[in-house]
């Protein structure tokens, strides 16, 4: 005879139960051959390209059907024959690479003024506490804004510009190597004095690598402020710099920048030119971007699995 504890432990098991309308489960393909149309979809390049086409497109047809006024909004035809014109005949690849030169310049004495900023920041208390107070009172003032005092004191030439720039390029840099540097994790820190690494040595083998993403970061952020900067900056005078002989250069010669382009055909009512020169300062960063940081962090934080694709 069964026990009652045994009756209780039968009345809670579950019957089995089967659904006669389910079907036998149907695998499918674990692996197969992409489609032509697949592999090409799936290219990043080209999906990007294929959104420009688009634009491009739509832009041809809004400017040629649509009743749009070609001196406020010029066709995509008429910019490109103005670019490609502004390349072969006026000279156009000079003022970029017076904006490129200027811009490095620039940049090479900025990244500089952050790093004894920096360093100073890590050595000492009293760095850390110039670094962090500077960096809340310069860093929200726009650099353009000392454009008008950079003339007075440096007059119209390119020092101004330079001056300008630094503004753009010091703040962004510095604040994002500084925050690298504290987000390094104390085990880093610990594996560092434990091999006797003390000053510079401890920066450059322990602090810059673990915190390399936000450096990188920081010198993008600064390239891309600065060239904003410098364009704004020679919209006002970029086209009047000094020759040897002390003179103001004229303004259609190919003494200034990109900035300057825009400006004088925005003077003379050449919409087109100023839509070509729009188009050369986007060319410019893309190719910046694409050309060296993007390999810098291919390089780097990517290949040390310390970012993800």
């Amino acid at each position: 005879m069964p026990s009652d504890d045994a009756k209780a432990v039968a009345l809670y098991v579950r019957p089995e139960f089967e659904n006669p309308d389910m079907k036998d489960a149907v695998v499918g393909d674990i692996e197969r051959r992409l489609t032509v149309w697949e592999r090409i979809s799936n290219m990043d390049p080209v999906r990007k390209f294929s959104v420009l086409i688009f634009l491009v497109v739509a832009w041809e047809l809004y400017t040629q059907y649509g009743n749009v006024n070609s001196l406020m909004f010029p066709t995509f035809s008429a910019t490109a024959d103005a670019l490609i014109n502004a390349v072969v005949n006026e000279g156009l690849l000079q003022n970029v690479w017076n904006s490129i030169s200027l811009l490095f310049t620039g940049y090479c004495i900025g990244i500089g003024i952050a790093a004894v900023l920096v360093v100073l920041g890590v050595w000492t208390r009293f760095g850390s506490d110039l670094l962090t107070t500077l960096t809340a009172m310069l860093n929200p003032l726009p650099a353009i804004a000392l454009l008008p005092l950079a003339m007075i004191w440096f007059g119209l030439g390119p020092q101004a510009i330079i001056f300008t720039l630094l503004h753009s390029i010091v703040w962004p840099v510095a604040l994002n190597t500084h925050a690298g540097f504290q987000g390094v994790s104390e085990t880093l820190r610990m594996v560092g004095r434990n091999y006797g690494l003390r000053g510079l040595g401890y920066i450059f083998r322990i602090l810059v690598p673990a915190s390399f993403p936000s450096i990188l970061t920081g010198l993008r952020i600064g390239w891309a402020y600065a060239w904003r900067t410098l364009i704004a900056a020679e919209l006002v005078f970029g086209g009047q710099v000094q020759d040897t002989s002390g003179q103001l250069g004229a303004e259609g010669s190919n003494a200034g920048g990109l900035g300057w382009i825009i400006f004088a055909a925005q003077m003379e009512n050449q919409t087109a030119i100023v839509f070509a020169g729009l188009f050369s300062v986007i060319i410019v960063g893309i190719l910046i971007e694409n050309g060296i940081f993007r390999n810098i962090e291919d390089r780097t934080v990517r290949r040390w699995g310390m970012q993800q694709s």
